[in-house]
């Protein structure tokens, strides 16, 4: 199995570091945070690996050759002239994902900003139980933004609970009621943790999501645009522990979660 890792964000909420530095090589415990996402991977198997870039790229890339790709083979794929979120970052790392003679692996993708305790084997097992088009890795942890789910953990849509914002519009209030309510529709609430498990057949169903966006688009925005017609499962890894390396402040907490990984 191959792996992606998104590292091409700006990093703006980790700011003033990423003023100097990309967010991938922002250091927790005096390794950079694309170290930790490459050695998980590694630990579990995955060697070959494709990382996309745009923020300080050349310092990522140079980061990746000094440290011989932590044992890894990194490819790169290039978006220096154009950021492209999740989705767009994906459909552009195709050909770096999917090499000729072998376009029907599924290929692990995650966040670079995410650590967690999560069994990447065992996750792998989980999708081999049950091959769909995804296999998405969440928890129920507080947030404001939930993934919805149904009783046989498919994924059906989405909701902002500050805003009441829902998608897809199938999900909006109806039958006079102001506001979506997800329990009276059977669905249980689930926060999306950046890493995922996808069939190349995923590919096959961008065109649609650009048409509507353009060439940037999330995995998200692409998973609630096919959510009625494709299976994408919840997985929930048993005492799961993340945590989202996203704001300044939040590094000293990051540093002694790391430790306990």
């Amino acid at each position: 199995m191959k792996a992606i890792i998104f590292c091409a964000g700006l990093g703006t909420r980790l700011k003033p570091l990423t003023d100097t530095m990309p967010k991938a090589l922002v250091p927790i415990n005096g390794k950079p945070l694309l170290q930790w996402q490459v050695e998980k991977l590694r630990d579990a198997g995955i060697k070959d690996i494709v990382v996309n870039v745009h923020h300080f790229s050349d310092q990522i890339i140079e980061a990746i050759r000094v440290n011989n790709g932590w044992g890894c083979n990194i490819s790169v794929s290039d978006e220096r002239d154009a950021l492209l979120d999740t989705g767009g970052g994906l459909r552009k790392a195709k050909e770096l994902l999917l090499p000729t003679n072998d376009s029907a692996s599924p290929f692990l993708a995650c966040n670079v900003d995410i650590l967690s305790n999560i069994n990447i084997k065992t996750f792998i097992k989980e999708y081999s139980k049950s091959p769909s088009l995804g296999l998405l890795v969440v928890s129920p942890r507080e947030t404001q933004r939930y993934l919805l789910f149904d009783k046989e953990n498919t994924l059906r849509g989405w909701t902002n609970i500050a805003t009441g914002e829902v998608r897809p519009e199938s999900l909006s209030p109806k039958d006079g009621f102001s506001t979506f309510d997800y329990k009276q529709a059977g669905l249980k609430p689930l926060a999306f943790s950046g890493m995922q498990i996808l069939s190349p057949a995923i590919f096959d169903h961008m065109e649609a999501v650009i048409a509507e966006k353009g060439a940037k688009f999330s995995l998200i925005d692409l998973y609630l645009s096919i959510c009625k017609e494709e299976v994408l499962k919840a997985f929930v890894p048993k005492n799961y522990k993340m945590m989202d390396v996203g704001k300044i402040n939040q590094l000293e907490d990051a540093r002694f979660f790391s430790e306990k990984l």
